[in-house]
C-alpha cells in the first residue's frame, strides 16, 4: 500500500469521525512515516521539519482574531446592528426590510475577509438583535446561511487581500512551490475566477428559487432573548473606521495581512477605542479566538512535510497515471473530488491546500495542465468543502448567530443547504476552469 494514500485516508476517517483535526494529523503523519519506510525518530524529524512552513500564518490568523476583538470592543458591530435595526423600522415595506437586511448582511460577510478583516466574529453580535424583524417577515433562515457562508468563502477564493492573501498567495502559491512548481507568475484572480462564479450561481438558487418562500418561527421566543450591549460613540466608531483603513494600507504597501492586523490593533488601542488597561486581555483572547486554526495550518505543514520524505509521492503519481490512463477531464474531475472530501473531513480549506499539493502538482505536471490550471485546480480542491463542512467556521459562524433561540438546526438548516447550494456547481465551474486554462 501507498504510505500517501494510507495516510490521507487515515486522516480524512478519523476527522470524519469527529476526532480533533490537529489530533487525526499527527496520528496519520505518523501511520504515513511507518508505512513509508521511515523511523519513529525519522518521522518526527520531518514532521517538526515542516512546521515552520505554517507558523507565519498561523500568527496572521492569530493577530486577526486580536484585531476582530479589538473592533468588537469599539462598539462597530453593534452599530452596524443598531443602524441595520433602525432603518427596518423606519422602512414601509416588508420587502424593503427584508432586502435591506439581506443585502447588509451579504456585504458585511464579504466585507470581513478583506476591508473588514474580522473573519466570523460579527455574526454573534451583528445577526441575533436582527431575527426578530426577520421572523416576523418569516424569512427563510436557510437563505440567511447560505448568505453568511458565501460572503465568508468566495472573497478569499479570488481577491487576493485580507484572508485572501492568506490563502492565495501564502498559502496556495506558497504550497505550489514547495512542492516544486513556481506559479509566482500566475494571475490567481484570473485563475480563480470562473470557480467563484459557481458561488454566486449557487448563491442565486438559493435566494430565487430554494428558500423564497416563508418560513414560519416562533417570535415569542426570540423576543424573551436579551442582548448584551457594548456602548459605543462617535469617537470610538471613528477610531474603528481609521482602524480599517489603517489595516488596508498597511496590508497592500508591506504586502502582509500580519502586519496590516497588528497596526489596525494597535490605531484601536492608541485611538482609545480600547483602552489600555484591556488591551493585553482583548489581545490575549483574539489570538485565542483563532488559535485552533493556526494549530492545523501548522500540523498539516508538518504532515505535508512527512509525506514527501516517504518518496511515496512519486509513485502514487505513478500510480495514479496508470490507472486513469492519461484521460485529463477523469483526473480532473477526481482530484477535485478528493479535495472536496478531505475539505468536508478537515474543516479547513487554508488547511487543506497543504496536504493536496504535494500530491497534485506532481500528478497535473504530469497531465500538461499549465501553471494557471494547477493553482486553479489546487485552489478549487482546496476551497471545495469548506461551505458545507460541519466543522468550518463558514457554517459553524453562521448557526452561532442564527441558532441564538435554537430554531435552526446546524445540519439541516446550515450545513446540508450550504453543501448542495456552493459544493455542486463550485466543482461544475472548477472543473471547466481547469479544463479550459
Amino acid at each position: 500500500m501507498n504510505a500517501v494514500l494510507i495516510a490521507v485516508t487515515l486522516m480524512l476517517a478519523l476527522s470524519l469521525s469527529r476526532v480533533n483535526v490537529v489530533i487525526s494529523i499527527l496520528v496519520s503523519a505518523m501511520a504515513g512515516g511507518l508505512f513509508g519506510g521511515l523511523s519513529i525518530s525519522q518521522t518526527l524529524a520531518a514532521f517538526n521539519a515542516g512546521l515552520g512552513g505554517g507558523a507565519g500564518i498561523a500568527l496572521s490568523y492569530a493577530l486577526l482574531g486580536a484585531f476582530a476583538l479589538a473592533l468588537a470592543e469599539s462598539g462597530l458591530p453593534h452599530a452596524m446592528a443598531d443602524g441595520l435595526a433602525k432603518l427596518a423600522k423606519q422602512s414601509s415595506t416588508g420587502s424593503k426590510i427584508k432586502w435591506g437586511i439581506i443585502l447588509a448582511l451579504l456585504g458585511l460577510a464579504i466585507a470581513s475577509q478583506n476591508i473588514l478583516p474580522i473573519h466570523i466574529a460579527f455574526i454573534p453580535l451583528v445577526v441575533p438583535p436582527l431575527l426578530y424583524t426577520l421572523a416576523k417577515l418569516k424569512v427563510d433562515r436557510r437563505l440567511l446561511a447560505c448568505i453568511l457562508t458565501f460572503g465568508l468563502v468566495t472573497p478569499y477564493m479570488v481577491f487576493p487581500v485580507g484572508f485572501g492573501e492568506i490563502f492565495l498567495q501564502q498559502i496556495l502559491l506558497g504550497s505550489i512551490a514547495k512542492s516544486g512548481l513556481d506559479a509566482s507568475h500566475v494571475d490567481v484572480m484570473h485563475a480563480m475566477a470562473l470557480p467563484a462564479l459557481g458561488m454566486v450561481v449557487g448563491l442565486m438558487i438559493a435566494v430565487f428559487i430554494s428558500y423564497r418562500k416563508p418560513r414560519q418561527y416562533n417570535i415569542d421566543a426570540i423576543a424573551a432573548i436579551e442582548r448584551e450591549d457594548i456602548l459605543y460613540n462617535r469617537r470610538s466608531l471613528s477610531v474603528a473606521g481609521l482602524a480599517m483603513v489603517g489595516t488596508f494600507i498597511t496590508q497592500l504597501y508591506a504586502d502582509s495581512m500580519l502586519f496590516g492586523a497588528l497596526a489596525g490593533f494597535m490605531i484601536c488601542v492608541l485611538g482609545g477605542a480600547v483602552p489600555l488597561k484591556k488591551a493585553d486581555s482583548i489581545f490575549a483572547e483574539g489570538m485565542k479566538m483563532m488559535a485552533g486554526i493556526g494549530l492545523i495550518m501548522i500540523a498539516a505543514s508538518g504532515f505535508a512535510e512527512v509525506l514527501k520524505a516517504t518518496g511515496d509521492v512519486t509513485s502514487l503519481v505513478e500510480q495514479s497515471m496508470s490507472l486513469i490512463g492519461g484521460n485529463k477531464p477523469l483526473a480532473v474531475f477526481l482530484m477535485l473530488l478528493v479535495g472536496l472530501i478531505v475539505t468536508l473531513g478537515i474543516g479547513s480549506s487554508f488547511s487543506t491546500v497543504p496536504i493536496l499539493a504535494t500530491i497534485y502538482v506532481p500528478l497535473a505536471i504530469k497531465l500538461g495542465l499549465s501553471a494557471e490550471a494547477i493553482v486553479c485546480l489546487i485552489g478549487t480542491a482546496g476551497a471545495l468543502g469548506d461551505a458545507g463542512s460541519p466543522a468550518a467556521d463558514s457554517t459553524l459562524g453562521p448557526t452561532a448567530g442564527l441558532n441564538i433561540d435554537g430554531q435552526h438546526d446546524h445540519m439541516w438548516d446550515t450545513v446540508v443547504p450550504t453543501f448542495l447550494h456552493f459544493n455542486l456547481p463550485v466543482m461544475v465551474f472548477g472543473w471547466a476552469a481547469v479544463m479550459a486554462l
